[in-house]
């Protein structure tokens, strides 16, 4: 099964942008995660919408962070990464005929808003701070490789 892994990269570009002195271009990004430059810059744009990052055209330009991490939830880069379902479970007619199929769907599709109600909850709960913060943890322990922006 495909995932998507746009917020899981988007929570890694912006602890390393965090971590880095300068600007970050779309290219050196695309470098970091096998992609093109023009797939980062799409990316960030909503990011950039929902001001948790900003970005400046030309010579020395790039990439940074609006705010400090511990101003950033991982809701917050998940609303604005594009994003659009937690779950790819579903059910197989959404107006079927069958009683069965009805309580099925029913079942499913309670347990579902039920379950995302609640990663919801706990990635409003969570900072990129505690990212970070995870990640000194492991580099004082001397575990420590990190990507060049």
């Amino acid at each position: 099964m495909r995932t998507d892994s746009r917020l899981s990269r988007m929570l890694h570009v912006l602890v390393h942008m965090d971590r880095h002195e300068q600007r970050a271009t779309s290219e050196s990004i695309g470098r970091m995660l096998g992609t093109n430059a023009a797939v980062v810059r799409r990316t960030l744009a909503g990011l950039r919408e929902q001001g948790i990052v900003a970005a400046e055209r030309g010579p020395g330009g790039g990439w940074t962070l609006a705010r400090e991490l511990s101003q950033i939830s991982l809701l917050d880069v998940y609303q604005a990464s594009g994003t659009t379902t937690l779950f790819t479970i579903g059910v197989a007619d959404r107006t079927p005929d069958c009683l069965v199929e009805q309580s099925v769907n029913t079942m499913l599709e309670s347990t579902l808003e039920d379950a995302e109600a609640a990663i919801l909850a706990r990635f409003a709960s969570i900072r990129l701070s505690d990212i970070a913060a995870d990640f000194d943890r492991r580099m004082r322990a001397g575990g420590g490789w990190m990507h060049d922006l």
